[in-house]
């Protein structure tokens, strides 16, 4: 009975008086020279107030959204939603488009579409007026907000949620690209590895959506990031059907997905991953200070000495030494693999040995923590005000010449413009001690 309310919701002719409005964006500094068109739903009986929450569609309105949107909120299972509803950007010369940046935006892993979405296109719906002269705006937060996207705009709407939960806690992504695009099969892996962010995720896709062959297999892709979303320790849920790459099967469930997103505010989970778990236990978050005097290196020693890393070039590695009793470097390999987001190289900063052997290495990806054969196990957040530096144009190095120092439950990232320190469960390496063996495993 639900099912056919939801989906009578969804062919029914509008029942309630969502205004729309038409919104322009030509002047982005993120991806310049790109034209944006969009749309505004304004929730019938809106009030300026901040009340609303803000929902954001892509591609334009699908699943008859400005009408299922408000026929929740009449029925108090949302509440009043504003809709905004984005094209991605085209570069045109008159009548012909010479640079369609769809997959640009919106298949790539990076935080750059989020910091558009934060920068350029929000303030400039904020700048809109309704027709009886009101300002348009949400309430902030992102309990408040929920992201919805098909296709490449699946991939786009966990993305721009991943680097910023704090904008968008809830995400509707159906038949999403998480494959190799632009680095979207990646992201499971570092979900698996990651800390946890406060998300409710919906993802839906069909037995038989491999739109592009070349690219993967489309559902195995999504079944694989479920997978470790639930490894991970988010609330999430699914919807596999028989069905391909289409928006038909989102739309008949867009009601229901909705409701389900709106039940119960994003919660942080517990990961199910043995080494990030237990240093997130009775963690706190960054605290940030004013800058303070410290000592930049780009090497790291190991408690015995008998190693030392190296942060010595612009790969998305780390080079390992062993040393020899005179303090000789000898057979010198790039033996840490870090993970990155995008396609340029990683900006690294500081780096240092827990009492494990494990390498902490500061990365505009995170603080990323390899184990003695030079793995990635986990990966923590930066400090909000770094990760948000860091999907800035142009891209620069804000972790240079970075120092990171654990002492025990506490660490600490010096940078030259500020002081950060965060409590976890890490113990400080002692010197000339060798920690335990982890094998070759």
């Amino acid at each position: 009975m639900k099912k056919l309310l939801s989906l009578l919701l969804l062919l029914a002719p509008a029942a309630f008086g969502a205004e729309i409005l038409d919104g322009k964006l030509d002047n982005s500094k993120i991806y310049p020279g790109t034209v944006h068109t969009f749309k505004v739903s304004v929730p019938e009986n809106y009030k300026a107030d901040g009340s609303a929450g803000l929902y954001l569609g892509l591609d334009g309105i699908l699943c008859n959204a400005p009408e299922v949107l408000d026929s929740l909120a009449a029925t108090g299972d949302i509440p009043p939603l504003v809709g905004v509803y984005l094209q991605p950007g085209l570069i045109c010369r008159g009548d012909t488009v010479l640079r369609y940046n769809r997959s640009n935006e919106f298949d790539a892993t990076d935080a750059r579409f989020a910091r558009f979405l934060e920068t350029e296109l929000l303030p400039e719906v904020n700048k809109m007026l309704t027709s009886k002269g009101e300002h348009i705006n949400w309430r902030s937060g992102g309990e408040n907000a929920m992201i919805f996207g098909l296709s490449s705009g699946g991939i786009a709407a966990f993305t721009a949620a991943w680097h910023r939960p704090d904008l968008f806690g809830r995400v509707f992504s159906g038949c999403g690209t998480f494959v190799p695009m632009r680095g979207g099969n990646e992201l499971q892996a570092i979900v698996r590895k990651s800390e946890p962010r406060a998300l409710r995720i919906f993802l839906q896709d069909g037995f038989s959506d491999t739109w592009n062959p070349l690219f993967g297999s489309w559902y195995e892709a999504n079944r694989m990031l479920g997978t470790a979303l639930d490894f991970a320790g988010y609330t999430a849920s699914y919807d596999w059907q028989e069905g391909g790459h289409s928006v038909k099967r989102a739309s008949e469930i867009f009601a229901d997905v909705v409701k389900w997103l709106w039940q119960e505010k994003p919660q942080k989970g517990t990961s199910g991953n043995a080494t990030l778990a237990p240093i997130m236990e009775n963690s706190e978050e960054w605290l940030m200070g004013k800058p303070a005097v410290y000592t930049y290196s780009n090497e790291a020693v190991y408690p015995d000495g008998s190693l030392i890393a190296l942060n010595e070039d612009n790969s998305n590695g780390i080079w390992q030494y062993i040393t020899d009793s005179d303090g000789k470097r000898l057979f010198g390999q790039i033996f840490y693999w870090l993970h990155s987001y995008g396609t340029g190289s990683l900006h690294k900063g500081g780096m240092t040995f827990d009492a494990d052997g494990m390498l902490w290495v500061a990365t505009e990806a995170g603080i990323q923590v390899c184990d003695q054969n030079g793995r990635v196990r986990a990966i923590l957040d930066l400090p909000a005000a770094l990760k948000q530096a860091f999907a800035d144009i142009p891209r620069k190095n804000h972790l240079k010449n970075s120092s990171l120092v654990i002492s025990d439950n506490k660490l600490t990232l010096y940078t030259p413009s500020a002081r950060y320190t965060r409590i976890l469960n890490v113990r400080a390496a002692r010197e000339g001690q060798r920690p335990e063996s982890q094998g070759q495993g």
